[in-house]
């Protein structure tokens, strides 16, 4: 399909050139004509999927104005030896000033021309590679040039009001807060031995060796610590059973844990599920802190385990809330992308991942979640990025048109505002917040975020809902980490460069 647009007046016309021996004299164009729209003819063709190529060509008379109002102030300033200013033949002017003039008009013409391509509703998500030291004006006919473009995808959006949405319930009770308390004090316990088998919350201490499906080796961990929790999570992989796999162990114990390989995971093993075999040395608990009033107050700013138990639980329903609220994302992305079926290419997904990644870290903090959990979530969706960040992608498209159509935008105001709420989560001054984004090159995401988060509360307001009990599955089952690599060498690299105007939102699933 392509999409012609046609010119705007007359033919194009040869360069006219100026008689020879001719003394030249200045004209001077109202900057009203000087700033007069170019004729040009643009046809947009799509060449695939979110790619269109476009192909300019700019009405040669145009180009010759430009020159001529160049040349014009030229003959009229410069300085050319032998002849007083303003005096010298217009031949001579052309001849020593002919490549600088050049390069200007150029310039000029080529900025004036992709400013007019925006009248044509492109919706480009990153600049044009246009290569303009390789593109010269002819010495006559028009100046054509042509690159591809990334665009939005073409989609319809179906009815998004009254959609039939799951809202998961649960009463937390004394057991959710106490293993929470357990989770959130580890890292002021004391490691102590433990005598009998490891069990969830406790420590072991190994030596991994990593075997691929055909049984050859291809990692080791050296002796480390692993805290058993549900799920442990390698720099390159994710072991989802782990504390399942590795219950019951005791010193001298080997145990086979299966780790899932991140798309980024080394030695052409991405993707790939290994066999991590656990040589277990020891078997350790923790020692839990004395819950002193100074205790207290210097690291979670309460008084009392009362007061720290009422901070637990606050923390887990607005764990529930953010949960709510990215399940609702998933299901509303699931069903109005079910209904139109779009494609986006692989290399928009590549150079998308990492301004994703920094999308989604923005949101969690806006929604209250602390340093720790937002560092487990981004290992997270380091394991398999690329599927986290064409789900962030397809939400951002969709919320975004859904934006677009309902006419939502934020002003300074509304940036402010968001600023100061970070702020006020995060301990800091709303000036710091706001210096921190805009040397991260954020407050065009934050901006982002917030219209995106209006569009979908949008939705929200409008749904109906069925009230379902927490699932408490894999997905949100407590995590550790460790900094070791499952299969040793350097992983697969995202794109250093991720520049697009309209940037990419968060993905990942959530725990």
């Amino acid at each position: 399909m392509s999409d012609e647009i046609r010119p705007e007046g007359q033919a194009d016309a040869t360069p006219e050139a100026p008689p020879a021996g001719d003394t030249a004299t200045a004209v001077e164009k109202p900057a009203e004509e000087q700033k007069t729209k170019l004729r040009q003819d643009v046809v947009i063709t799509d060449v695939g999927p979110c790619k269109k190529h476009v192909k300019v060509t700019v009405n040669r008379e145009d180009i010759d104005s430009r020159f001529s109002d160049h040349y014009g102030k030229l003959v009229k300033d410069s300085h050319v030896p032998g002849f007083r200013p303003g005096k010298a033949p217009r031949r001579l002017v052309v001849k020593q000033f002919e490549k600088n003039v050049g390069e200007q008009v150029k310039n000029e013409v080529l900025m004036a021309s992709l400013e007019q391509l925006e009248e044509h509703d492109v919706a480009p998500l990153s600049p044009p590679n246009i290569q303009i030291d390789k593109i010269e004006i002819p010495k006559q006919g028009p100046l054509v040039y042509e690159f591809d473009v990334e665009v939005r995808p073409e989609f319809d959006l179906p009815e998004y009001r009254g959609l039939k949405l799951e809202r998961a319930v649960k009463d937390y009770g004394e057991g959710d807060v106490a293993e929470t308390r357990r989770r959130l004090l580890a890292d002021y316990s004391q490691v102590v031995p433990k005598e009998g088998p490891a069990d969830l919350g406790d420590v072991v201490v190994a030596e991994v060796l990593v075997r691929d499906d055909a049984g050859r080796q291809i990692g080791h961990v050296a002796e480390s610590k692993f805290s058993v929790e549900k799920r442990l999570s390698f720099r390159d992989g994710l072991a989802r059973k782990f504390g399942e796999q590795i219950k019951g162990v005791k010193a001298g114990d080997v145990r086979d844990v299966d780790v899932e390989l991140s798309s980024q995971a080394a030695g052409g093993q991405a993707g790939k599920t290994v066999k991590a075999a656990f040589h277990v040395k020891d078997v350790k608990t923790l020692r839990q802190p004395e819950l002193s009033g100074e205790f207290l107050e210097s690291q979670f700013g309460v008084s009392t385990p009362e007061m720290l138990d009422e901070l637990i639980l606050v923390s887990l329903k607005r764990r529930l809330e953010h949960e709510n609220r990215r399940s609702a994302r998933l299901q509303i992305i699931g069903q109005i992308a079910d209904a139109s079926k779009w494609q986006l290419p692989q290399d928009l997904l590549l150079r998308q991942a990492r301004r994703a990644l920094s999308r989604r870290i923005m949101e969690m903090k806006s929604d209250g979640m602390s340093d720790d959990e937002i560092d487990k979530q981004v290992r997270l969706m380091q394991q398999d990025v690329l599927k986290t960040t064409e789900l962030s992608l397809r939400e951002h498209f969709v919320l975004q048109k859904i934006a677009e159509k309902e006419k939502i935008d934020v002003d300074e105001d509304d940036l402010n505002d968001e600023i100061e709420r970070i702020a006020d989560q995060s301990g800091e001054s709303p000036r710091r917040v706001r210096a921190r984004l805009e040397k991260e090159d954020m407050l065009e995401a934050l901006a982002a975020e917030m219209i995106e988060r209006k569009a979908l509360d949008l939705i929200l307001d409008s749904a109906e809902y069925k009230d379902v009990p927490l699932d408490q599955d894999e997905e949100a089952a407590p995590l550790a980490t460790v900094e070791a690599q499952a299969v040793p060498g350097e992983m697969q690299q995202l794109p250093a460069s991720a520049e697009p105007p309209t940037p990419e939102t968060e993905g990942g699933q959530t725990s």
